[in-house]
Order: C-alpha cells, then sequence, then structure tokens
C-alpha cells in the first residue's frame, strides 16, 4: 500500500479511538432531535462509506503488486452514498468514475449482488467481472440498474437526458422499457468535466426541453472536490455557473457531513421525481489519494491545502456522528470497519487470482455481434411488433400510426422513386409497423428536413415520434443514446455530416462503447442518418459538402451504410433498423445529398437513377451489388461516385473495355467476400473513390483486395486531399467521370503491357492519385 494510503487509514483508527462513547441511542430513531434521519440510515451510509474506502485501499495494494490495474479512487467522496440513498433501486444511474460509495450502497440493497467482489474483479481486469468481462474498471450493474461509464470527461451527461426524455416518453407512448415511469435518472460527474462543453451543453438541454413542458426528471450530481488533476477549481465557480438558472433547480451540500448530505439528497430527489423536471445539486467532496496512484500532488498542492482535505475526510466525519449521537460506540465503529477490511482484504486476493481475457476473440465478443438470420426476419417482417404486456393509455399519436395510410405500410409501390422519397416511404412504413420507432433531428419535424427526406411525417405519426431538437448535434445524439436504453430504436438525423466531427465522441466513446464495458449487458441500437459527401448543385462549401469519413470508418462495430439508388436506400434502411432491433448495432446512415432528387443517370429526362424499392426488401450487411458482368475491368464505387462509374463504364465501351461496377454499399463492414469474387473474375481493379486520396474508403478497399490475396492489376482514383471549396472551384478537388475514366484507361495500358506478379497485387503509383 502507499504511504498516503496507510496514512489515511491510520488517521481514521486514530481519529475514531480518540473519540468518547456517548449514552446510547436506538438505531431506529432519529438521529438528531427533531430530525427525520434515522441512527439506522447513518450506519448503513457508513458502511457503504467504508467499504468504498477499503476498496480503494484494496486497489492501491493490488497495483503496487502489479496484480491490479486501475487506481482512481473514490476517496473524499464517499458522501455520495448519500444519493444513493435518496433514491430507489430502479433508478437509472450514470455515475462518476468517483462514485464508488453510492455504487456499494445501491449494490447492497440489491439481493444477491456483491459489491466488494464485483468492484475488485474490475480493478483485477478478471474476464469474471460481472459487468464489463475484464474489459475496463466500470462501476455499472444491470440488476443495480447503473448503467457502466469510463473515465472520459462528461460525455456521459447528453447520454443521461435523453433517457430522461425517453423514460416518459415511452411511458406515453406504450413501449416497455426496464424503468418505472416515475424514475428519476441521477448523472454525476466532477467540478472540472462541469466546466466541459459537452456538460454545459447536455444540462442546457435538460433545461430548454423542460421549458417546452417535456418531462425531464433528471439529478444532476457536481461532486465537487475543487481540483481537476492539478487545477483548481474556484471554491464558488460551480454555483456562480449553475445556481441560478432558469429552469434549473438549484441544491447544495455539504458531502462531508452525513446529515447535510442525506437530508439534501432526499429533497433533491423527491423535488425531481415529484416536478418531473431537472435539478442540479452541487456535493462538496475532497479528494484524498491524489488523482490516482501515478498522483504525486505534492508536486502541486502545497501541505496545507492537503491537511485541510484531510481534515475533512467524510468516513471519519460520518463515524464521529455515529458515536457522538450514542448510536454506536468507538469501538462498535472501529470493530465494523475492521471487519470491512477483512472481508475487502479477502475478496482482494480472490479477485486478483481470477482468469483474465486471454484472446483477442475474447475480448471483441460484444463489440459487434451479428445474427444476420434474425435481422434478415425482423427486415422482411409484415407485421407489428407484438404489443406491450403494460396498460397503455390512448394518444393521438399512436392512433394516428394504427391509422396510417396503407401505402406507407407494405403496399406495393408503382411509382419509381428517388433516394430521397425512397427514405421517406421506408421511414413511413417502418413507423407504421412499430411504435418503438423515434425519429429526430434538427429541421425534421415540422419542415419535413432540409431536404424533405423526412416530409409529412410529423403529421402522419405526431410530434411524440416525429419531433425537432435544438440545434446541439451532442444533445441529437444524446437522446439516441438515452432513448435506446429506454426500448426505443431512435433514428436521429444529423443535417449534415460535418456537423457530426464536433459530437463525435457520443458515437465514439459513447454508443460503441457501451456494449464493450458491459459485455453486452447494455446496448445502444440505434440509427443514425447523416446527410453527407459532396457534388451539390448551386449550394455549397465545406459544410455543406463534407467527404471525409475516415473518422467514422474505424470506430470498432459500427455499421457505416452508404445507399446510392432508392431501391438500395429502401432496403439497407429496413436492414439497419433491424440490426439495431435485433442485435443492437449502432448503424450509421450516409445519404448522399446531391443524390436525393436525382433522376437521371445518362441523359436529361432518361429517369435511369430511379427504382422502384420493395416494401419488404432486404440488403444484408456486409454485401454489395453488383451493376453488369463485363470481363475487362471492375470499377469499385460508393454513393455517388456509383452513378458517375455507370457513365464512365459507357464511356469505357467505346473504347472496347466491357466494365463492371460494382457498388460497395456498405463501407463497415467492407463487402471483401463480394469485392474479392469481382476483383479476380476481371483481375483488374479501379476504385472510384469519391473521399480523399488520403484516410479515404479506397485505401480501406485496396488493403482489402492485398490482404486477401488478389494478384491482378490494381489502381484508385479519389477526390483530393482538399476541403471542398465554395463554387465552381469545387469541380478542381472532386472525383468525376472524366478522372475515372482516364484513370482506367491508363490502368488497362498497364495491364496489357505487363504480367501480374504470382505473389501480388499489380499496383502502379500513378493510379494512386485523382486521376490528373
Amino acid at each position: 500500500m502507499t504511504e498516503q494510503a496507510v496514512d489515511l487509514d491510520e488517521r481514521f483508527r486514530t481519529a475514531v479511538a480518540a473519540l468518547v462513547a456517548r449514552p446510547g441511542r436506538p438505531a431506529d430513531q432519529p438521529i438528531a432531535p427533531g430530525g427525520a434521519i434515522t441512527g439506522a440510515a447513518c450506519l448503513e451510509l457508513f458502511e457503504a462509506q467504508a467499504t468504498s474506502r477499503h476498496l480503494d485501499l484494496a486497489a492501491r495494494r493490488l497495483g503496487s503488486a502489479r496484480r491490479g490495474y486501475y487506481s482512481i479512487g473514490s476517496s473524499g467522496h464517499e458522501g455520495n452514498a448519500a444519493v444513493a440513498a435518496a433514491l430507489r433501486v430502479t433508478d437509472p444511474a450514470l455515475l462518476h468514475y468517483r462514485s464508488g460509495a453510492f455504487f456499494v450502497h445501491r449494490a447492497r440493497r440489491v439481493p444477491g449482488l456483491d459489491p466488494i467482489r464485483d468492484v475488485l474483479l474490475g480493478v483485477a481486469a478478471a474476464a469474471a467481472d460481472p459487468i464489463s468481462g475484464g474489459r475496463h474498471k466500470v462501476f455499472g450493474s444491470a440488476a443495480a440498474n447503473v448503467i457502466p461509464q469510463t473515465s472520459t470527461i462528461a460525455s456521459h451527461l447528453p447520454r443521461a437526458v435523453g433517457l430522461a426524455f425517453a423514460i416518459d416518453r415511452a411511458a406515453r407512448l406504450g413501449v416497455a422499457g426496464p424503468w418505472p415511469a416515475d424514475s428519476v435518472v441521477v448523472c454525476s460527474f466532477g467540478d472540472a468535466s462541469a466546466n466541459h462543453s459537452t456538460a454545459a451543453g447536455a444540462i442546457n438541454a435538460a433545461i430548454h426541453t423542460a421549458g417546452q413542458g417535456i418531462a425531464m426528471p433528471i439529478l444532476f450530481v457536481c461532486e465537487d472536490n475543487g481540483i481537476g488533476i492539478s487545477v483548481p477549481t474556484p471554491p464558488d465557480w460551480i454555483e456562480q455557473a449553475y445556481g441560478s438558472r432558469p429552469g434549473l433547480a438549484y441544491f447544495a451540500a455539504d458531502g462531508c457531513a452525513a446529515l447535510d448530505a442525506l437530508s439534501t439528497a432526499n429533497t433533491a430527489a423527491r423535488w425531481v421525481r415529484d416536478r418531473r423536471a431537472p435539478a442540479f445539486l452541487r456535493l462538496r467532496t475532497v479528494r484524498l489519494l491524489g488523482h490516482a496512484g501515478s498522483d504525486v500532488e505534492t508536486a502541486y498542492r502545497r501541505p496545507a491545502e492537503i491537511a485541510a482535505d484531510l481534515a475533512r475526510d467524510p468516513v471519519v466525519a460520518t463515524a464521529r456522528l455515529l458515536i457522538e449521537s450514542g448510536v454506536a460506540t468507538p469501538a462498535c465503529v472501529l470493530d465494523r470497519y475492521a471487519d470491512i477490511g477483512r472481508r475487502v482484504a479477502t475478496a482482494a486476493e480472490l479477485a486478483s487470482a481470477e482468469p483474465k481475457l486471454a484472446s483477442a476473440a475474447a475480448v471483441i465478443a460484444p463489440i459487434a455481434p451479428a445474427r444476420p438470420a434474425l435481422v434478415r426476419a425482423d427486415a422482411l417482417r409484415t407485421e407489428p411488433l407484438p404489443p406491450n404486456e403494460r396498460e397503455h393509455a390512448e394518444t393521438e399519436d399512436t392512433i394516428a400510426g394504427r391509422g396510417a395510410p396503407q401505402r406507407r405500410n407494405g403496399a406495393a409501390h408503382t411509382e419509381p422513386m428517388t433516394l430521397a422519397q425512397a427514405i421517406n416511404e421506408t421511414l413511413a412504413s417502418l413507423l407504421a409497423r412499430d411504435r418503438d420507432l423515434l425519429v429526430f433531428g434538427e429541421d425534421v419535424g415540422r419542415k419535413g428536413g432540409v431536404y424533405g427526406v423526412t416530409k409529412g411525417l410529423q403529421k402522419t405519426f405526431g410530434a411524440r415520434r416525429v419531433f425537432d431538437t435544438l440545434l446541439d448535434e451532442q444533445s441529437v445524439l444524446g437522446t439516441a443514446l438515452g432513448s435506446a436504453l429506454a426500448g426505443f430504436v431512435p433514428i436521429p438525423e444529423i443535417q449534415y455530416l460535418a456537423y457530426l466531427h464536433n459530437a463525435a465522441d457520443q458515437i465514439r466513446g459513447e454508443a460503441a462503447t457501451l456494449s464493450f464495458f458491459s459485455d453486452g449487458r447494455y446496448r445502444n441500437p440505434m440509427v443514425v442518418r447523416i446527410a453527407g459527401y459532396a457534388y451539390q448543385k448551386g449550394f455549397g462549401g465545406h459544410f455543406h459538402n463534407d467527404n471525409s469519413v475516415a473518422a467514422l470508418r474505424d470506430i470498432p462495430g459500427v455499421v457505416l451504410a452508404s445507399p446510392a439508388r432508392a431501391d438500395d436506400a429502401a432496403a439497407m434502411l429496413r436492414t439497419c433498423v433491424s440490426a439495431a432491433r435485433v442485435d443492437g448495432r449502432v448503424c450509421l446512415y450516409l445519404e448522399p445529398i446531391a443524390l436525393y432528387h436525382t433522376r437521371d443517370l445518362h441523359r436529361p429526362g432518361d429517369d435511369g437513377w430511379l427504382a422502384h424499392p420493395s416494401p419488404v426488401e432486404h440488403a444484408e450487411i456486409g454485401r454489395a451489388r453488383v451493376y453488369g458482368d463485363g470481363p475487362d475491368l471492375t470499377l469499385v464505387s460508393f454513393a455517388n461516385g456509383v452513378p458517375m462509374s455507370l457513365r464512365a463504364a459507357r464511356r469505357l465501351a467505346r473504347h472496347g473495355i466491357d466494365a463492371r461496377v460494382l457498388d460497395l454499399r456498405w463501407l463497415a463492414p467492407l463487402p471483401v467476400d463480394d469485392l474479392l469474387h469481382h476483383a479476380r473474375a476481371t483481375g483488374r481493379v479501379l476504385v472510384a473513390d469519391e473521399t480523399r486520396r488520403g484516410g479515404g474508403v479506397s485505401e480501406a478497399v485496396c488493403a482489402a483486395l492485398v490482404d486477401a490475396g488478389f494478384t491482378g492489376h490494381l489502381g484508385r482514383v479519389t477526390s483530393e486531399d482538399s476541403f471542398v471549396p465554395l463554387g465552381p472551384a469545387a469541380a478542381t478537388v472532386l472525383l468525376d467521370e472524366d478522372r475515372i475514366e482516364a484513370a482506367a484507361l491508363r490502368l488497362l495500358s498497364d495491364a496489357t503491357s505487363t504480367r501480374p506478379r504470382r505473389a501480388e497485387a499489380r499496383h502502379s503509383p500513378e493510379f494512386d492519385s485523382a486521376g490528373e
């Protein structure tokens, strides 16, 4: 154990031993005259606090012995157990990484749970860890309704706000969820995190939503220890920032004083539960033992500051309260403390000996569950989901959903459609079929989307299922994250791809990691519609023509769909929704803006890009689509590149070159089997990639072919490594069919003048360009 930890343990024992026993008081009586808090409640609080403290000490011991792997502790924050005491076990909790005493108090109230063993298995990275399966030490438990969070700063707040919104929305729509309709969501975080833009945006979203008369039962708990690693927080800053926000009830308590913490937490929790509105509880704490095991806080804190925090030790303070009120004697308290210490030490030895994850397959098992047969069955289903067992009142929204026009619920379409029409009709069909869908985003509701893709959906299905959000992508995605936990399959819209990047951590750090850090016990089913790519006519510039997808393709487990044509758009959307519902997948559905209303392919008026979407069509994840069977060349593309490649293929035919066009459709996972099959069929592959040369999709396509042993000729033609400018200048940096044709002719010329090598693909640098 570190010197700091030994000192903290000895300080407690010495301080308690020096106290004088008082006349006894029954534990079932109020601990203070005229109060409502009993001695028994304070004893329960002390048990949780002392357990959390011993868990911290054990983590330090295991770390020193190199048998433990996580040492960020909760010492000094044990007052957060009072928040757990004020809430029900069924209230969902998203916890700060220093909320150990909250977790212990909550878990002790759930039959069959052992918080000591559970926490230590996480510290030891044991495969038997009941929440993460040995992947990370987190506070989480499905049985205790604690949704696991990692150490990312404030990134869980948007999800918490979304969950508070969705609990009430599920009750009103009759969607079965895991939590009672009168639940309160609690979300804890540190004072440094309160300054993060994610926290500020989430709290603003909660206030904004409640201001619209929408239920928002969330209790924000700021555990304010006055320092973020080494940077002090001004003593009054949290109150100045959040203490007088209209629409946000503010409470403050001393987390080092049990009665104040218990009384105030009870008042705050009751306020939120009764009013279904947001509240902010500032819990003043101290940080003992430094930031983490490797932190030497004497390098940046004065001895007097450290001593002042030690003097406010909340575990000592609760012990003093028990003794001075006569509920317990010093000997009784020390015996309880020592007994907890022995139980923790024994559990630590056992946990550290548990097997660890021993293979990559075991580590990644929960990332991308795939049951394609079940996904297909759900996608092809024509009947609604079975009705919920819980009773619910009739609403205009549910009536409107059941009374939707028959054409929106599985009837055949007679007219060919554009991409935008197909997405609109498919959303309508799915909304009519299944009540667990929500469609939302900026301008999605009354306006029907910037490009009309969601036009008419709100009128048909009601504002409870199709609705506008405030202009904050973090909040849009947070609403999806929370509603996914509450029983919905959310379909949020991000208005433009460029707008996603400032909120990407909600996908990367939250949505994609939840099943990983919960070993699949929690899931984030969602389909995020994103309007993207370039080539808009008369409306451009970078922020409306972004072609950067590299940041999305490297997120483990995320499905990245990119349809080019109406029939694929419908089928792939159905597949994504079913993959989300069945397997809990996070699907990003990239819609090429320039193809939304495109009708023609080769010449004006030919209607060559319209298609007949089937109301029950399915497109399996990771399967491509091929146009033609030309034996001379395989053009590989996606999105806008598909019609460009088809036009280029027609030009190549004039040179006697018979090409086929392979539409990848799925950018993650790539359709490697189909790609390899059609590459080998011609022996010559040109990847036409509208994204950038560096970090673009073509890099992954070429690597997949080489890794699979493709031995033919391989080239790529891309857009430039540039942002997309406004006006005609955009054409200078973007891929077009002229460049595709030129690159194909060079590739074919090279192929006829050399023989392919047996062991590797023929890859000429001149094709690794933008086609110039």
